[in-house]
């Protein structure tokens, strides 16, 4: 009975939680942790010896002239987005939905925009937005549906308004360094780099006609870049970018710019008569690098001449193969209605302003000998 009471009575030993313990147990090794100096932020041997910092150097002159040329043409680079005008379900408003975004660069002094036209097409209606943020309504002046290229005017004030430098795509050489500065995905003023890694290829406008003598480049295009400038290591203008070549959509290496040589004969016209009206002469002349190649220095090369046209008429020759697989050079035209032609883009230049109809006098070497030939020119087929 005593002992059955003794074991009832006996003083029990205190029960300590084992979330206590836990937590007992996590301050001392805190404690000898901070002691030792293991816990950066807390006191600790670390917090109080930070690692040094190891001095960078000045930048090398690449990536100051990369910087330089961004700093200098970005300003001139905008972004636009292009609007559908929706009518609301609810109280038939009328609103503005964004449909894409592309890229452009200011022309001139007066708010010329300068972009693809793939960019505007079916665009009820655009904004521009300048580098400085600023957002401005934007009217089509006129586009070039075989080049490619659309001319956009913002009525902002002159001092908002920086132009881009121009440059020049005859005499461009495989291996230039080329700048891209674009919005791709939205991201505006996003610069990319690269070289020109191909000269002289042909890619389809949007009405299935070629656009000739294309720069190629493997500085990233992606979506959004169309229409913005490419740039040469001067921070000129030497291209508008167009195109990638690529199966996910995504950039694979391989992009297209119109040349500026085109974009500066396009686009006075366009701001002038808001369309182009173009004329042929009834021959195609090479590709500059294809001139070049066969060892021919000066003028340019006719690669063929069309079919019942003036130049087959006036008797100018194309180059052809025979049966046995020989070539023929054709003529090698010099000059056109007193402009002289070093390269295939001078033709465009020779041909600015002239109407259909009008003759002009075309020399050409063959054989050695200078041959003056009278041209009537045509309108080119839409």
């Amino acid at each position: 009975m005593n002992d059955r009471f003794d074991r009832q009575s006996a003083p029990q030993a205190a029960s300590v939680p084992a979330w206590m313990v836990s937590l007992l147990l996590l301050a001392v090794a805190g404690i000898m942790l901070q002691n030792a100096g293991y816990l950066p932020g807390f006191g600790g041997r670390a917090a109080r010896e930070s690692r040094p910092v190891t001095p960078r150097g000045d930048l090398s002159d690449d990536e100051k002239s990369t910087i330089q040329i961004f700093r200098e043409a970005s300003p001139s680079v905008v972004h636009i987005t292009t609007l559908a005008h929706r009518r609301d379900r609810l109280n038939f408003n009328v609103l503005e939905i964004p449909e894409g975004t592309g890229t452009g660069f200011i022309y001139d002094d007066a708010g010329h925009v300068v972009t693809n036209f793939h960019v505007v097409r079916n665009a009820q209606a655009a904004k521009v937005n300048l580098a400085d943020n600023s957002s401005w309504d934007a009217t089509l002046v006129g586009y070039e549906l075989d080049k490619d290229i659309a001319v956009l005017k913002i009525e902002a004030p002159p001092g908002r308004l920086k132009k881009v430098a121009i440059g020049e795509s005859a005499g461009l050489q495989v291996g230039q360094k080329v700048f891209a500065i674009g919005s791709p995905f939205g991201l505006d003023q996003t610069l990319t780099t690269g070289v020109i890694s191909g000269l002289g290829r042909e890619i389809k406008s949007m009405t299935g006609r070629s656009i000739e003598g294309v720069i190629q480049t493997d500085a990233a295009i992606n979506p959004g870049n169309s229409g913005g400038p490419l740039l040469d290591s001067a921070g000129r203008v030497i291209g508008v970018n167009t195109m990638i070549v690529s199966e996910s959509g995504a950039f694979s290496g391989i992009g297209f710019a119109v040349p500026v040589d085109i974009v500066n004969q396009v686009v006075p016209e366009l701001i002038k008569s808001s369309r182009m009206e173009r004329v042929v002469p009834g021959f195609k002349l090479f590709d500059d690098s294809i001139t070049r190649r066969l060892g021919i220095t000066r003028g340019s090369l006719v690669e063929r001449v069309f079919e019942n046209s003036s130049a087959e008429a006036a008797g100018i020759r194309g180059t052809f193969r025979d049966d046995d697989g020989t070539i023929y050079l054709g003529d090698i035209v010099v000059e056109i209605a007193g402009q002289p032609i070093r390269t295939e883009s001078d033709m465009a230049k020779a041909l600015n302003g002239k109407k259909p109809g009008e003759e002009i006098s075309v020399v050409v070497i063959r054989r050695n000998q200078p041959a003056r030939l009278k041209v009537k020119l045509q309108a080119a087929k839409k």
